[in-house]
């Protein structure tokens, strides 16, 4: 197969662009910055923005799959500043992949999309889209996703969505380096009542899926159009888990703790400080933030099982011991 790789230059993009490598396929990337060590490996580096429609329509010429995978993530920013890569950026490769004549597009979406207040416990793929939002990231990536869905089976493009949760692993530029950073500096407050629950997902098994989905993306099969929640399959408690890789570096572990509400007010007033005055950086908490520390968010990955074959090959343990052991190398 010859694949481009939208951000096939970041954490999971990497993984996938490696898996693809390590069974034969062809991989040209696409991404903002250059990667030398990718072209090592023989995969060809296109420079460009998402938003480049011109660059991304040439750069799905003479493929036959798209992954993509960039996005602007994240919980603080304009909505300007998200909807560009998340939005505008999905039309256009949607678009490349039209004039290119491409048949297979798999979009790394979020569970994020169908994030609501309360808790989330066991929840399938016929969770619904929210009324609204808290944040632009989520919002801007459900607009992507329903564009991606909707293509299916225009101009002869099979499309299919992965919402992967709290991707880990070594390597990984943001989730653990931002609670470390936070707890070493004596920043990091338990939201809640450390009770909740959430899925993760090892980065090399969210990579699986990827390559699974375009495997089985095809005419007669029930992935085309469809939306598909992955993970370890058994969640974890959130704060005990920090804790533990906490505890595994030597760092203090999290003792101060705040009330879910408390913590959206205190949000609340953080996003309008940020927005009204001159701040810099983002504010150390958000509505939706809170939400994400102290609720339970976990999914049921039945339809992954059942559809695409999809097992985390590495338990959450393992993946845990690799992060933590490149963590203590780092």
């Amino acid at each position: 197969m010859k694949a481009l790789v939208t951000g096939g230059g970041g954490f999971l993009g990497r993984h996938i662009v490696a898996k693809l490598l390590a069974r034969g396929d062809k991989v040209r990337v696409l991404g903002r910055r250059g990667s030398p060590d990718l072209e090592k490996m023989g995969v060809e580096v296109r420079c460009a923005d998402i938003q480049d429609t011109e660059a991304v329509e040439r750069a799905c010429l003479g493929m036959e799959a798209v992954f993509h995978v960039a996005a602007r993530a994240g919980y603080w920013g304009s909505w300007d500043s998200y909807y560009g890569p998340n939005v505008v950026g999905t039309r256009n490769v949607l678009n490349g992949c039209r004039k290119a004549g491409l048949r297979k597009l798999i979009y790394t979406s979020t569970p994020s999309v169908v994030s609501a207040p309360g808790n989330l416990e066991h929840a399938d793929e016929q969770a619904p889209y929210p009324d609204r939002y808290d944040c632009p990231y989520p919002a801007t990536k459900a607009e992507a996703e329903r564009l991606v869905l909707g293509a299916n089976g225009t101009d002869g493009l099979l499309t299919v969505s992965l919402r992967p949760h709290l991707i880990y692993g070594p390597g990984d530029p943001h989730l653990f380096p931002r609670i470390i950073d936070r707890a070493r500096k004596g920043l990091l407050v338990q939201v809640g009542d450390g009770t909740n629950k959430v899925d993760v997902t090892y980065v090399e098994n969210a990579a699986d899926a990827h390559l699974l989905a375009a495997d089985r993306l095809g005419t007669g099969t029930p992935v085309g159009g469809q939306a598909y929640f992955i993970s370890q399959g058994t969640p974890v408690l959130l704060w005990p888990w920090i804790n533990s890789v906490l505890a595994a570096l030597g760092i203090p572990g999290v003792h101060r703790t705040i009330s879910h509400g408390a913590a959206r007010a205190v949000g609340a007033a953080m996003e309008m400080a940020y927005t009204v005055l001159p701040l810099r950086g983002e504010p150390r908490m958000t509505r939706f933030l809170a939400d994400q520390l102290a609720t339970s968010h976990y999914f049921d990955i039945s339809k992954a099982r059942a559809d695409l074959g999809y097992e985390p090959r590495i338990g959450t343990e393992e993946g845990l011991a690799r992060t933590i052991k490149a963590l203590q190398t780092a």
